[in-house]
């Protein structure tokens, strides 16, 4: 029986290459072997997810412009259901400049474009997912999402989180990112379990219990940050929706987060399950 998994959020337009160094004030910095391809936190999560044998759904919005169109087009060449509200703006698009260190900086043309429950999108069809991610930002889209078995969520929608009154399931987030390095005392129905990653040394399961940690494989050298966390997150979601307990789930999804830190181009390095 096939595992059916949704993806609720943003997928940005995304022009990635190297640079020497982030430019100061009046430096011109020019990228190192650009490319492009749809990206953002739903973006990722989901191109992770296209590699696992899932029966896959994307709920997002989209630009009326030249990259609104390539990033539909790219989508929904996996194969999976694509629900695009549309909107009558341009499509986001993000500069991404990775350093020698493989650290990442980016910078956002616009707002990101997230679904809204009153698109005429079919929402009943959360009903009958193994398992839904949430990266958007409307807590009634968040209320809709309930109705999958599981509920995942970014710990980066903590404002949407809260006030959907929802209780998630699983929350995740990176330790080493202020707007996403929460505790469970920080959500006033705390989800089963807080996910915190560390980058390459891991990171830690929270719940009721306490916190257990989780390793990581060690990732090649000169790759990039960028795609990481949400590649975990997507692999986390897989594994979950499997049901594997959260720390196991965690222990392999994070072969997935080390798999992307080793390389530049995130949807190149992607691992299947």
């Amino acid at each position: 029986m096939s595992v059916r998994i949704a993806v609720i959020g943003h997928v940005e337009h995304i022009s990635l290459g190297r640079v020497p160094a982030v430019p100061r004030a009046g430096e011109i910095a020019h990228l190192e072997a650009p490319r492009w391809f749809p990206g953002g936190g739903g973006g990722v999560a989901f191109f992770q997810l296209a590699r696992c044998p899932a029966d896959l759904l994307l709920f997002t919005a989209a630009g009326n412009d030249e990259a609104g169109a390539q990033v539909l087009e790219r989508v929904s060449r996996t194969g999976a259901r694509v629900y695009a509200a549309r909107r009558d703006r341009p499509h986001t698009r993000d500069v991404v400049m990775i350093t020698p260190d493989g650290e990442r900086t980016i910078v956002v043309l616009g707002e990101p474009l997230h679904p809204e429950r009153r698109d005429p999108l079919p929402w009943d069809e959360l009903a009958g997912c193994d398992a839904a991610y949430f990266t958007a930002q409307d807590p009634a889209v968040l209320q809709a999402a309930r109705a999958a078995r599981l509920l995942l969520a970014t710990g980066r929608r903590r404002t949407a989180i809260v006030a959907s009154g929802v209780r998630v399931d699983v929350i995740v987030g990176s330790a080493l990112d202020p707007r996403e390095a929460w505790s469970l005392a920080d959500f006033p129905r705390p989800p089963e379990a807080l996910v915190l990653t560390e980058g390459a040394a891991g990171g830690t399961v929270h719940t009721a219990d306490g916190m257990q940690r989780f390793s990581a494989p060690l990732a090649r050298p000169g790759g990039g940050a960028y795609g990481a966390g949400d590649s975990f997150a997507g692999a986390l979601t897989w594994y979950l929706a499997t049901g594997l307990p959260v720390v196991e789930a965690c222990s392999r999804a994070a072969r997935h987060g080390a798999a992307v830190l080793g390389a530049l181009d995130p949807l190149e390095a992607q691992v299947a399950p």
